[in-house]
C-alpha cells in the first residue's frame, strides 16, 4: 500500500477524532490567519515558478471559509498582503493582486456563504485593482454566513496611526477644541477607527510556515488573542492542522492578562 493511500485512510479518521475531542469545548469565534510560506513551498516542492505556490494559496482561502463555517466559527480574517510585500517585484506585485482579486471574486459566487470585507490601505493598490476588490466584496454585503475579511495592503502600525488621524479629524469636524481632542483619545474611541470596527478581537492566531512573530498583524486587535503557530506552509495546509489549531485553543486559559 503506498503511504498517498495510507493517508487517505487515515486522514479522515484523524479528522473524525479532532471534532469528537472538540465536541462541547470552547471555540473561537473570531480566527485571524496568516497565511505565510507560500514561495518557500513551491521552492521545497521543486517548482522553479515561485507564482505556482502563490495560486495554491490562493485556492486554500476557499477551503478555509468552509472549514470555519463549519465549525461555527462567525469571522476569519486572512492575512494575504502586507505593505512590505508592496515592495516586491513588480512581476510578484502584480500576481498577487491578480490572485488576490480572484479570491475575493470566489468568494463572492453562491458557493460561498460569507460577506467579504477589504481590511487594509486600498489607496496602496492601482485604481482598477482597488475598484475589482470593492466591487466583488459590495456584492457579498447581504449574504448569510460569516464574516471574512481580506487584510490586504495592510499594515499594523499604519493602521493605528490611521486610526488615530481618522479619530482626530472627526472630533474636529465636531468642532472639539484642539485641546480638549487628546481627552477624547481611548481604548473604546480609538477602536471605532480600526479597520475592523465593529467586529470582535480575534480570538486565535494562526500562522504557518514555521515563522513565530506577528510580523505587525492586527497590533491592536491581537493583543490578548491566543496564538498558534506551525512549521507547515501556507498550501499544505490542510483540515487536520486547522483542527489541530481548534483543539489547542480549546485547552488554553484565556486570563487576557489578568
Amino acid at each position: 500500500m503506498t503511504t498517498v493511500s495510507v493517508a487517505k485512510i487515515l486522514y479522515p479518521l484523524y479528522e473524525a477524532r479532532l471534532k469528537r475531542e472538540l465536541r462541547g469545548k470552547k471555540r473561537p469565534k473570531h480566527i485571524a490567519v496568516m497565511a505565510d510560506g507560500n514561495r518557500r513551498w513551491a521552492r521545497e516542492s521543486g517548482f522553479e515558478d515561485i507564482s505556482h505556490g502563490h495560486r495554491v494559496g490562493g485556492a486554500k482561502i476557499g477551503d478555509l471559509v468552509r472549514w470555519s463555517a463549519e465549525m461555527g466559527v462567525d469571522v476569519v480574517t486572512i492575512y494575504l498582503l502586507s505593505t512590505e510585500n508592496l515592495r516586491r517585484t513588480s512581476e510578484e506585485v502584480e500576481l498577487l493582486f491578480e490572485i488576490i482579486s480572484g479570491v475575493v471574486e470566489d468568494l463572492a459566487t453562491e458557493d460561498y456563504s460569507c460577506r467579504v470585507r477589504l481590511v487594509g490601505n486600498l489607496g496602496l493598490l492601482p485604481e482598477d485593482v482597488a475598484k475589482r476588490m470593492l466591487d466583488s466584496a459590495a456584492a457579498t454585503t447581504e449574504k448569510p454566513g460569516l464574516t471574512v475579511n481580506i487584510a490586504v495592503g495592510y499594515g499594523g502600525r499604519q493602521e493605528i496611526v490611521a486610526a488615530v488621524q481618522s479619530l482626530i479629524d472627526d472630533e474636529a469636524a465636531a468642532g472639539t477644541p484642539a485641546d480638549e481632542i487628546a481627552a477624547k483619545v481611548s481604548v473604546e474611541s480609538l477602536s471605532e477607527h480600526l479597520y475592523t470596527s465593529g467586529q470582535p478581537d480575534p480570538d486565535l492566531v494562526i500562522r504557518t510556515s514555521g515563522e513565530q512573530r506577528l510580523s505587525g498583524f492586527l497590533l491592536w486587535q491581537a493583543a490578548y488573542s491566543e496564538i498558534w503557530f506551525t512549521d507547515t506552509y501556507w498550501p499544505a495546509f490542510r483540515k487536520i492542522d486547522f483542527l489541530r489549531a481548534l483543539r489547542d485553543y480549546s485547552q488554553r486559559s484565556r486570563r487576557f492578562g489578568k
